[in-house]
């Protein structure tokens, strides 16, 4: 009888120990021990470890009286305006814009241009600071500075990082038609990228983030979607062109992307291909995408029996 498979595990921490160094050293207020964490880290590593500083709650002040003390101080600043665009989305939501209050969208402007005016300093100082045009990417977004500003950014981060997912991924979704982009410059930007990077590399995982907005936007009608040839062929390319390469690594990001090609993988009912991605990622998951199905711990262990037992068949 096989084992029982273990409960989800949503901590980056667990595949990633950067994350709990860096939580341990912002919840002692040590600036020099978090300095620590990102001189270790290469620019991918950098760019989540900014996005985990998002999330803690409490720094703020320590944050401000460094930046105050120091204003060259880039790190300091940078965690400082990407607490200001956490907090920010947080009160704006993940609600449908028409679901959005004016107050609601005020505090985020606010916030976001807080942000703003400390990630140009950032890099003005450090051109090929990474996580700050992250950054700027997504203040841009939320500010609606328009598509040709997001590009802008993007660019002059790509100059530096030219396969950097993160910003691809953030200018994915500004190519979007509900950020006023459009389904065929969405699909092209994927693909582009996609063809760009070396074989193994995660990046083709951003044509699936394509076809999964495909899939939200038709809601009812999302399945008949998936279900076309054309879809369901370019879904298996993107994965022999990543997660089922041999030079495919676990990077930084490895997590989310596998987490997305078993979903992917389940919603177009392959279940054996789910299922190896199931067992490269053992109880490691993501809360994206498995939130589109309804609560993530449940979807992704129902996915995940799912794809075991009826992979077997397959």
């Amino acid at each position: 009888m096989p084992a029982p498979l273990l409960a989800p595990d949503f901590d980056a921490a667990t595949a990633f120990p950067e994350v709990a160094a860096l939580r341990a050293a912002l919840a002692a207020h040590d600036l020099p021990a978090v300095r620590a964490v990102f001189d270790a880290a290469d620019p991918d590593t950098r760019t989540m470890l900014v996005w985990e500083a998002g999330e803690q709650r409490g720094i703020e002040d320590h944050l401000r009286r460094a930046v105050d003390a120091d204003p060259a101080d880039t790190l300091a600043a940078t965690l400082l305006a990407v607490n200001h665009i956490s907090i920010g989305w947080e009160i704006r939501t993940d609600a449908r814009a028409q679901h959005v209050s004016a107050e609601q969208f005020a505090a985020l402007h606010d916030h976001l241009r807080r942000a703003e005016r400390l990630l140009i300093d950032v890099t003005a100082r450090e051109p090929d600071n990474a996580p700050a045009w992250n950054l700027r990417m997504t203040t841009a977004r939320g500010l609606q500075f328009g598509q040709p500003e997001t590009r802008r950014r993007y660019d002059r981060l790509a100059r530096h990082h030219p396969h950097d997912l993160a910003a691809q991924r953030n200018l994915l979704q500004q190519l979007c038609p509900k950020w006023s982009g459009s389904w065929p410059a969405m699909h092209a930007f994927a693909k582009e990228c996609t063809d760009a990077a070396p074989p193994g590399a995660p990046n083709a995982v951003l044509v699936l983030d394509g076809h999964l907005e495909r899939w939200l936007d038709a809601g009812d009608q999302g399945q008949r979607y998936l279900a076309e040839a054309t879809v369901r062929q370019e879904i298996r390319e993107a994965a022999q062109r990543s997660v089922l390469h041999p030079d495919f690594r676990e990077r930084v990001g490895w997590v989310g992307v596998r987490n997305t090609f078993a979903m992917m993988f389940w919603l177009i009912d392959d279940y054996a291909a789910a299922a190896t991605q199931f067992t490269a990622l053992g109880n490691l998951a993501t809360e994206s995408p498995w939130h589109y199905l309804g609560d993530a711990a449940t979807q992704f262990q129902r996915c995940r029996a799912e794809a075991f037992a009826k992979g077997r068949q397959q």
